[in-house]
């Protein structure tokens, strides 16, 4: 259930904000970054936040200062990292374990702060593993620097990296089949929204179950 629970949070990069999704006995709290393209109104992040709650996980969806000032392009990578760092502290006030997460950039973010912080494991929602045509500019390491467990849900036509472009590493991968960077699925697929929303929510649900143990 979502409680309209809004919080703005000060950090060096500008005012921050969370919009709490909470279960009503949390044993985890996931916090989920947007991405550079885009806000917390994606159908992946909205999905996480209606269906994980009733696993007794409090979604936390986290809007970075630039998108709050009403700015166009987000900034440099860092400037992310310390956003994310300054608001931390209110995403782990609860006392739960927090899994860090994110879509796009926003997984990049978690990837790259997720061990500093304490997090419990990392949800990388479509890795940007390299600009699109540029496979030699790979972000690999970020992903596999994460050291904590880590799930990887890609989308089988997804620019920014296809599943079987990315290396093996001690990471979990779920492929949404015909999905682009945005998880959406051309109609000559045969797959609905809906099943591929349902692809998204029950991998994240059961990655998450054996964390609760």
């Amino acid at each position: 259930m979502r409680d309209n629970r809004r919080a703005e949070i000060e950090t060096e990069a500008g005012t921050a904000r969370i919009t709490w999704w909470s279960a009503e006995e949390p044993w985890a709290v996931l916090a989920l970054g947007h991405g550079a393209g885009g806000g917390i109104g994606t159908r992946d992040l909205c999905a996480i936040a209606r269906t994980l709650p009733a696993d007794g996980v409090t979604v936390a969806l986290v809007e970075q200062p630039w998108r709050i000032a009403g700015k166009r392009l987000a900034p440099a990578p860092k400037t992310l990292d310390t956003a994310w760092r300054g608001l931390w502290p209110a995403l782990a006030e609860p006392g739960l374990p927090v899994v860090a997460g994110g879509r796009s950039a926003g997984a990049r973010v978690a990837c790259r702060t997720a061990g500093e912080l304490g997090a419990v494991a990392v949800l990388a929602l479509a890795f940007p593993l390299h600009p699109p045509g540029r496979p030699e500019s790979s972000r690999a390491a970020e992903l596999l620097g994460a050291g904590l467990p880590t799930l990887v849900v890609q989308g089988g036509n997804d620019p920014f990296g296809k599943p079987a472009e990315f290396p093996e590493g001690p990471y979990g991968m779920v492929e949404v089949p015909a999905a682009d960077h945005g998880f959406a699925v051309p109609k000559r697929a045969g797959i609905t929204e809906e099943q591929t929303v349902m692809t998204i929510t029950d991998a994240v649900r059961k990655w998450l179950r054996p964390l609760r143990e």
